[in-house]
């Protein structure tokens, strides 16, 4: 005792446990700290045919270094795309929305003009520029084997995050400014997970700490499963609500009451006045 006292008293004492103290502190930060968006590992021959195809079809709206193109009124031309990840360019391109046909409020879905292959070689020169998100994985995109449970949690994060644009059933919606909720009918897995990981033009970003990569695989599930789920009621009317419904009742039924009794008092007893 006497001796770890008399330690205790030494002038580098206090140096010593401020050491300690930061070394367990660097210890647990690394340990438990969550990990950095990096940018995908591909070879250099691999960035170097992607930028040959950035060059060729793309950099006339985005700039040569992809570092995007301002107007002379003050807008963007083209957004710069450092730091946008290959998860935004596999999205963006594999959908056909990048390149754009023509100047619009948003750009549409339509049949992709690069293969996978050249698809992949943008997206690694892309994310070869800076740290950004990566193409999703089996976590985000294996929705085999899903439980009911696990659907029905998916479909309540549905229901809370994407119903107010994307309608109940994935059906799509009317937005300000000319743009617009697309449809999820046919989107792949891998498409609905960069979306939410990327939030494409008008879409928000849901990242996995506001939404875990699980929670996002069961938002895909619910999705998917009621796509395919038969309409039991007869024509659901393209699953747009009750909107819908009540005007296919009134066109259909309140007219059909309307023509109904037309054709009855057209064609009914007359009386002849004498």
């Amino acid at each position: 005792m006497r001796k770890l006292s008399t330690r205790r008293r030494h002038p580098l004492a206090g140096f010593v446990v401020l050491l300690m103290g930061l070394v367990v502190a660097g210890g647990l930060y690394s340990a438990f700290a969550p990990k950095p968006a990096t940018a995908d590992e591909s070879s250099s021959r691999d960035v170097e045919a992607g930028r040959q195809l950035f060059l060729v079809g793309c950099a006339s709206c985005h700039g040569k270094n992809a570092e995007g193109i301002v107007t002379k009124r003050g807008g963007n031309y083209g957004p710069t795309l450092v730091g946008v990840g290959a998860a935004s360019v596999d999205f963006q391109v594999g959908t056909g929305r990048m390149p754009m046909a023509q100047a619009a409020p948003q750009a549409p879905r339509k049949a992709p003009e690069y293969s996978p292959a050249e698809t992949r070689l943008l997206a690694a020169y892309i994310a070869s520029l800076a740290p950004g998100p990566a193409i999703p994985d089996s976590t985000y995109t294996d929705i085999s084997g899903k439980t009911v449970a696990q659907i029905k949690q998916g479909g309540e994060f549905f229901r809370t995050n994407c119903t107010a644009c994307h309608n109940s059933v994935g059906a799509g919606g009317a937005l300000p400014g000319g743009r617009y909720a697309p449809k999820l009918t046919g989107v792949s897995p891998k498409h609905f997970a960069e979306a939410m990981i990327t939030g494409p033009q008008q879409m928000p970003v849901f990242s996995d700490d506001v939404i875990t990569p699980e929670d996002k695989s069961n938002i895909i599930a619910y999705v998917k499963t009621i796509q395919n789920q038969p309409d039991y009621g007869g024509l659901a009317g393209g699953g747009l609500g009750p909107v819908v419904d009540g005007l296919f009742t009134w066109i259909i039924g309140i007219g059909g009451l309307i023509i109904a009794a037309i054709w009855i008092g057209a064609h009914g007893a007359r009386v002849k006045k004498k």
